[in-house]
């Protein structure tokens, strides 16, 4: 099946149009919605939110008000399982992923293909009080902002195809969602079984989950079109290079928002070198353990948005909110919103103002 998802990726890269100049003038900045210190997306996530205590119940709250209260047409699933630990015995520890989707109001279940966006939430155990804030508070406060970015042109498209009545008769039925995953963290120290619970247990979960019959996609992991996922986001100078040779084509249309938004001088970091510089091709020699695996295991196209090396903050307590370079915080979520918007085709639903240059 592995086959079918890169003719898939292959026809995805053709199928969308460049965002035009203008459209990437009126991507909006979250602004003071990222402050580390009372930012009503992020400042709520900075706190220790390890599985099974108190944080996480107050911050899987805090997603679902802002979903509930704001994107109202976006459904909300959860996924919840347990697992016992390492460091908590014969205990069985509670994980809840989130998943938030938008998909047009007239498609079936099984039939649209969805746009995964992707972060995991919660923190490590050890050392106490750890906050987290690149691994990965700042990036799930980033796909918050991106799914209220995104929200009122995806209704505009779905609106404009049913005045033609064309709901259902293109091809490719398009959704996007939102994946906020738990216990990505080792409780004790790294191992297959000691880390990624929430991935796995969805990623299983989802493979044997069928679709109604004639579903066009037999399972959920099958309508991922791509599995963006970011991680360790939020230090300055970060250089994320490009890990699959698949999707290195998903990589490139990444690295040209960057290039162009800098260019227009859309971007406030004043990086030594791009956030997203390998360009040529996939180089990066390894793996890197994150959530993605147990999806690439079974087939989904990933595309990992993680900096190599790690930042200096990695698992120390200096990983909070007031070591995150907040230029670079905005800088990730305005790069992250255009691929999105990109993504989805929404240059079918803006209105280029008068005189302005399309690319």
């Amino acid at each position: 099946m592995l086959w079918l998802h890169v003719l898939y990726s292959v026809a995805l890269a053709c199928a969308y149009k460049p965002l035009s100049d203008s459209f990437l003038k009126a991507i909006p900045d979250a602004g003071v919605d990222l402050d580390p210190e009372n930012g009503k997306l992020l400042a709520p996530i900075l706190i220790p939110r390890v599985p099974g205590t108190p944080g996480q119940s107050i911050v899987q709250k805090h997603f679902i008000d802002f979903f509930q209260t704001e994107l109202p047409k976006w459904t909300i699933e959860w996924h919840n399982s347990t697992a016992k630990t390492p460091a908590t015995g014969n205990k069985d520890i509670p994980f809840g992923n989130l998943a938030f989707k938008r998909e047009p109001p007239w498609v079936k279940p099984g039939q649209s293909n969805l746009l995964t966006l992707v972060a995991h939430y919660d923190s490590k155990l050890q050392p106490p009080g750890f906050i987290g804030a690149t691994d990965s508070a700042a990036p799930c406060a980033m796909l918050m902002h991106v799914a209220r970015s995104i929200d009122k042109y995806v209704t505009q498209m779905h609106d404009e195809m049913a005045a033609l009545n064309e709901g259902g008769s293109v091809e490719m039925d398009m959704g996007v969602q939102i994946l906020l995953l738990d216990g990505e963290e080792a409780f004790v120290s790294w191992t297959d079984t000691d880390s990624l619970y929430g991935a796995r247990a969805l990623a299983e979960s989802w493979e044997t989950a069928m679709n109604p019959a004639m579903s066009k996609y037999h399972n959920p992991n099958r309508q991922i079109s791509i599995f963006l996922l970011l991680d360790l986001l939020g230090s300055a100078d970060p250089s994320v290079p490009s890990y699959f040779p698949t999707t290195h084509w998903a990589y490139r249309h990444l690295a040209s928002i960057e290039s162009r938004m800098r260019n227009l001088t859309l971007l406030e970091s004043n990086p030594r070198h791009p956030f997203l510089p390998d360009t040529e091709g996939a180089m990066y020699k390894g793996m890197i353990s994150d959530d993605h695996l147990p999806f690439l295991a079974r087939g989904v196209p990933i595309l990992h948005v993680i900096p190599s090396p790690f930042p200096h903050v990695w698992h120390t307590m200096d990983d909070d909110g007031k070591h995150l370079d907040m230029a670079t915080v905005r800088d990730w979520t305005k790069i992250t919103t255009a691929f999105a918007l990109e993504w989805l085709d929404m240059m079918e639903v803006w209105y280029e103002p008068e005189g302005a240059a399309v690319p």
